[in-house]
């Protein structure tokens, strides 16, 4: 199972947001992008704009493989509605962005740990696959055995960071809904994405 073991502050930096939510700020010594002229960037081309919002949106959610987000955009470009919307929709929904967003895991790394190393349950049910959908109504919870794990309570404790509308939390039992199908709206990303953009860059892809 592929994931993302590069240098995670390099992005943070990259994109001038502490994305991945690291208790030492990348940012604070080093403000500017990577590379020894980081301050000094030249425009980019329209192809280096999308590029760049893919990139972003990948981060978002973890360093996800291109494939994969090139996955999601064909499905969503042969429903019913807007394509950009339904391509957030679909990452928001992926099981390890879910346990993340219900503050299992204090980073979204955190949580590709919990899913990939079987401490997670969807409806009574163990699953290991970090981009299972999870659809409306189903239940995350931790594994009885993992609840214990001291890190874990200490993410959910975090009153620092807010719980999505969409989704409920049951802290004692460690376990959590999806209430609805998040709408893009609700969904409230670290920095600006040009959704558009980025299923511009796709659609040129495949």
């Amino acid at each position: 199972m592929c994931r993302y073991t590069g240098p995670k502050n390099r992005i943070s930096r990259r994109f001038g947001v502490n994305l991945f939510g690291r208790l030492r700020n990348p940012l604070l010594h080093k403000p500017n992008p990577p590379g020894m002229h980081g301050a000094k960037r030249r425009k980019k081309s329209d192809y280096g704009l999308q590029l760049e919002e893919k990139q972003k949106l990948k981060a978002v959610y973890g360093m996800i493989l291109d494939k994969q987000i090139l996955r999601y955009y064909q499905e969503a470009v042969k429903k019913e509605g807007n394509t950009a919307h339904l391509l957030l929709q679909r990452l928001e929904c992926r099981l390890d962005n879910i346990v993340y967003r219900l503050k299992l895991g204090s980073t979204i790394f955190q949580a590709h740990q919990l899913v990939a190393h079987g401490h997670v349950h969807v409806n009574g049910k163990k699953v290991d696959v970090r981009s299972f959908e999870v659809k409306a109504g189903m239940t995350i919870s931790i594994r009885e055995k993992s609840k214990s794990i001291k890190w874990i309570k200490e993410s959910v404790e975090n009153s620092s960071r807010t719980l999505p509308e969409y989704l409920s939390l049951d802290e004692k039992n460690l376990s959590g809904e999806l209430i609805s199908v998040p709408q893009a709206d609700q969904i409230v990303l670290p920095l600006p994405i040009n959704i558009a953009l980025v299923c511009e860059f796709l659609a040129h892809t495949h």
